[in-house]
């Protein structure tokens, strides 16, 4: 989980193949109107992610044993709509300054969702809380690295 640039999709790939464990990229899973709003800079509102939520529930839920979603899940609600099908989903949540995720967003191309649109998210974001399963990891370090610290952290618990 995290915003726009933090390296979802990357990081997800990257720890579903150490996992060896199926890997979405929740972008995928969005219906054509909420593309369409994004690309044209509109920040989805609640009623805009609630389908596309359960789209992503129903993906985990045909991977109960398994699998990994990049998925902005910026609220608390919409982790708890994805813990309603999934109760034992565990989530990385990736952080990072304001200043690495501009200049990521900056460096990609052919992204529908606009580097515009990262201040709403940012205020949106409700990190995750002490009582909620998972894990926050900067997102500074390379790509190994964050997956390692996330697989350490998850061990832990």
């Amino acid at each position: 989980m995290g915003v726009s640039g933090s390296g979802k999709s990357t990081i997800g790939a990257a720890l579903a193949q150490r996992l060896k464990v199926p890997f979405v990229d929740a972008d995928m899973l969005h219906p054509p109107t909420n593309i369409a709003k994004m690309a044209a800079g509109e920040p989805l509102d609640d009623d805009d992610r609630l389908p596309w939520l359960d789209r992503v529930a129903e993906w985990l839920t045909a991977h109960r044993d398994g699998g990994v979603v990049s998925c902005s899940a910026l609220k608390r609600k919409y982790r708890d709509q994805l813990r309603t099908h999934c109760p034992h989903a565990t989530f990385l949540h990736l952080s990072g300054s304001p200043e690495l995720i501009v200049g990521r967003l900056a460096a990609r191309f052919g992204h529908f969702m606009p580097a515009a649109l990262l201040r709403s998210q940012l205020d949106t974001l409700e990190p995750l809380g002490n009582d909620e399963s998972g894990v926050v990891v900067d997102i500074g370090p390379d790509v190994d690295t964050v997956v390692e610290r996330f697989l350490a952290s998850a061990s832990d618990s």
